[in-house]
């Protein structure tokens, strides 16, 4: 019988496992876990902070689940991988021996390095044991200081919130998340937290945060504003963790690089998930996700692998929900915007094909708070964001994942005063009838 080692409990690692068990009910699965938490929702941390779901919903698996999965886990940290003798060594300098081995240690939030990040008092919405600090923390702060512009960051913003912390809101450019919204999603954004009472300050960078007795007292500004706080919370981007691979000699860039089966250039190990930098047929080059579902796909795709199915793994467009300032928001392929920030490091949540720019038209409705925008190609809609209402939301996801022809609506999509909604959904509708979907 052979040996699989997994090492990472996030989505895709409990992906492959499940893909391996069902093509092999007997060989010995090692699951090797870094944080005593196990397996839960990274999603679920945001609703677990704003008081929507308490801690037992973050849980999907029970016990009885994973007996159901006949595992052996281990709590450590791994070092490398020995490829010679096909084991891994762990922090405690103990080994295990491997047949088939699965990197999906995932990322983990951007350390920011100004001065005062070792103060108590500093929070990142990564981890389930950071989360429970930053609650901890919030029954006794009056003031909170968020640096960031994307999901987590608004995810920050929101939870704090709910744990009656006034947040003030640091912007390093004019408007919020500018590398995906446009400029009036961003101020829809924007207003909606304003009336929160969540204060915005635009264009405004951190230079160092203070502390009195080990604890933050307050953030000043590269412009020298000072502003009192008890919490300053950072989410500027995730970065996989790649000290594995860098201690091993597994080739990578920004993430571990894999083929289109999941493998590295180490013969039998394999990467998945949020640290592993795959190759996106959609836009011709390798980058990173850090979406949920993505990870899950890419687990499943190199547990089969691994258990000798060969599958390629087919990256979907892709697609993700979720909710900027209580604003229900889908986020379907390439939207990025003309002007990007470039720079910007990836969010969690967050895939870098929707910071493309492609070479298409855009076409938008808008009424109130529900918005559709697409971008739309020579004979295809590459990309999609609806805001609000979301009933057209799975219908796009296909159009733009299966690279459907819209030549006949294009012309009608692209007229400032056709209703876009409408059209859309007719569309969809004839399309199905004639293709039996």
């Amino acid at each position: 019988m052979s040996r699989f080692v997994i090492v990472g409990s996030g989505a895709a690692g409990i992906a492959a496992i499940q893909s391996i068990r069902e093509l092999d009910k007997n060989s010995e699965i090692v699951l090797v876990m870094a944080e005593k938490e196990g397996y839960y929702s990274r999603p679920g941390l945001a609703y677990y902070l704003n008081k929507e779901i308490p801690e037992a919903q973050l849980f999907p698996f029970s016990k009885d689940d994973f007996s159901q999965m006949n595992l052996k886990i281990i709590f450590g940290i791994v070092e490398s991988v020995l490829p010679e003798t096909k084991a891994i060594s762990f922090s405690d300098g103990k080994t295990i021996r491997y047949d088939k081995l699965l990197i999906a240690v995932g990322a983990k939030a951007v350390r920011s390095s100004i001065s005062g990040t070792d103060l108590d008092g500093i929070i990142y919405l990564d981890m389930l044991s950071t989360i429970k600090i930053a609650i901890k923390k919030a029954k006794k702060a009056k003031t909170a200081v968020i640096v960031g512009g994307g999901i987590t960051a608004i995810e920050l913003v929101e939870g704090l919130i709910a744990q009656k912390v006034k947040v003030h809101f640091l912007l390093r450019k004019d408007r919020f998340w500018g590398n995906v919204l446009d400029s009036e999603e961003s101020q829809l954004v924007e207003n909606r937290l304003k009336d929160e009472g969540v204060v915005i300050h635009y264009q405004t960078e951190i230079e160092s945060i203070s502390g009195k007795k080990g604890k933050v007292f307050a953030i000043r500004t590269k412009t020298g504003e000072e502003i009192p706080c008890q919490i300053v919370g950072f989410a500027i981007g995730v970065r996989p963790r790649l000290h594995i691979a860098e201690k091993s000699g597994i080739k990578s860039e920004r993430g571990i690089l894999v083929n289109e089966f999941l493998e590295t250039n180490f013969p039998d190990v394999y990467a998945a998930g949020d640290v592993a930098e795959v190759y996106d047929p959609h836009i011709g080059k390798h980058i990173l996700d850090s979406l949920w579902d993505l990870a899950r796909s890419q687990g499943k795709i190199a547990g089969f692998n691994m258990a000798g199915k060969k599958k390629k793994y087919i990256k979907d467009v892709p697609f993700n929900v979720t909710r900027l300032a209580g604003l229900t928001t889908t986020i379907i392929g390439a939207i990025g915007q003309k002007g990007m920030d470039t720079k910007a490091e990836i969010v969690r949540g967050e895939s870098e094909t929707w910071q493309e720019i492609p070479d298409a038209l855009v076409s938008q409705y808008k009424f109130d708070s529900n918005r559709i925008r697409l971008m739309i190609g020579e004979n295809t809609i590459v990309g999609a964001l609806i805001m609000g209402d979301q009933t057209l939301s799975e219908a796009l996801h296909q159009i733009v994942n299966q690279k459907i022809d819209i030549s006949t609506i294009r012309d009608k999509l692209l007229q400032s005063q056709v209703p876009l909604g409408e059209t859309l959904a007719n569309f969809w509708k004839e399309w199905r009838k004639e293709n039996a979907y």
